[in-house]
């Protein structure tokens, strides 16, 4: 099996879950570490999926890795190869496929109720997951949802958390994280956290607490959604 090449953007945002979630089923992948300078392929058809992980910066930043990656996932939809996104990249796939990213009215960050949409695709790419779970959020921008796919996960602060297309997948919220990221995102992050002014952001101690009772039924509700995205992979 071609292996699923996993993008990321930034050193504290690797694939977390996700990796652990391949590696449990036996699906060979292949990190691409584009924030030491690892080129980007120009041909998806090298691998049987495309995930593409979060990062601090902006989609509508002038950095030299965005426009070939727009191009990739463009092509990756064209020739079917599945894509997934967290986060920044939910926001680089819905940018390639014609959507828009914008300030999120408020900034997310920690814990926060999020809900599957009352459609038939939601119910298809969430048929096993509660109708309403904590996910986990560090974001200030958001995306539009592209033309032909469907929204299918929604919190109170940003409307727009998940939408799909086919075998893709694009998320706003974190569903792959690890008790060392979210550690290591409140180290980095505690000027951000600090100037934030906003109903959706928590403290690290907000964040710590029932942490491991928490992450368990996040990577319960990723194994989910992971499970029905590599269905589409391509052999």
């Amino acid at each position: 099996m071609k292996p699923v090449a996993i993008f990321r953007h930034a050193p504290t945002e690797g694939p977390g879950y996700f990796a652990t979630f391949l590696h449990s089923k036996n699906i060979p992948l292949e990190l691409i570490k584009v924030d030491e300078g690892a080129p980007v392929p120009s041909d998806p058809d090298a691998y049987s999926g495309l995930v593409f992980m979060g990062g601090p910066m902006s989609v509508n930043d002038d950095l030299p890795w965005i426009a070939p990656i727009l191009a990739l996932i463009r092509a990756a939809v064209q020739q079917e190869v599945p894509v997934l996104g967290h986060c920044l990249g939910g926001q680089l796939i819905a940018k390639a496929l014609g959507g828009v990213v914008t300030r999120n009215p408020v900034k997310e960050i920690g814990w926060g109720e999020v809900s599957v949409v009352d459609n038939p695709i939601a119910h298809d790419w969430c048929n096993a997951i509660p109708n309403k779970f904590s996910g986990f959020h560090w974001h200030g921008e958001t995306f539009s949802i592209p033309q032909g796919a469907t929204r299918i996960l929604e919190s109170a602060y940003c409307p727009n958390q998940a939408y799909a297309l086919g075998k893709h997948l694009g998320m706003q919220c974190h569903v792959e994280m690890t008790r060392e990221m979210i550690e290591t995102w409140c180290a980095v992050g505690q000027e951000e956290i600090a100037a934030a002014h906003s109903p959706a952001v928590q403290t690290p101690q907000q964040m710590a607490q029932d942490m491991d009772q928490k992450l368990v039924a996040l990577n319960s509700v990723a194994a989910q959604l992971y499970m029905r995205w590599i269905q589409g992979l391509k052999a």
